[in-house]
């Protein structure tokens, strides 16, 4: 299998809450909302990076879709990690998330791997890492 991974669905509870989260608070492009006028089709779609998206979508769409029953969502089942150039830039977006209604669930510090990193849970529980790695800069 070749690498391309090109859209990370996160399922959410409320769709216009999640929007206005990632959109408002945390500033990530978006077209809104599209898909409304389909059965289980409202979803959104964020621009993280090119060829990369976040999508946004139901949990019970996509439990509809997989052909899955909803069971009780674990924060720990999945983390993302943002990577940023720097430990004020990971201090920063911490805030910018926090401003925006994140739960900081581990306030950023050094690593013992030599790092600096915090997590913060979106309002629907998925779990972030907001990561400055000396060994993996982001190549802005």
């Amino acid at each position: 299998m070749k690498p391309r991974i090109t859209v990370i669905t996160l399922c959410v509870d409320d769709l216009e809450r999640a929007v206005h989260f990632y959109r408002e608070g945390l500033g990530l492009p978006t077209q809104g909302i599209i898909g409304k006028e389909f059965d289980f089709g409202a979803v959104a779609f964020f621009d993280l990076q090119p060829g990369l998206k976040l999508a946004i979508w139901p949990r019970k769409s996509l439990a509809h879709d997989a052909g899955i029953p909803i069971g009780n969502p674990s924060p720990i089942e999945l983390s993302l990690g943002h990577n940023v150039s720097s430990t004020a830039e990971v201090d920063a977006v911490m805030e910018q998330a926090k401003s925006a209604g994140a739960v900081i669930v581990k306030p950023a510090r050094k690593t013992f791997w030599g790092g600096y990193a915090g997590y913060f849970q979106d309002p629907d529980h998925h779990l972030w890492e907001v990561v400055w790695n000396p060994q993996l800069l982001p190549g802005d």
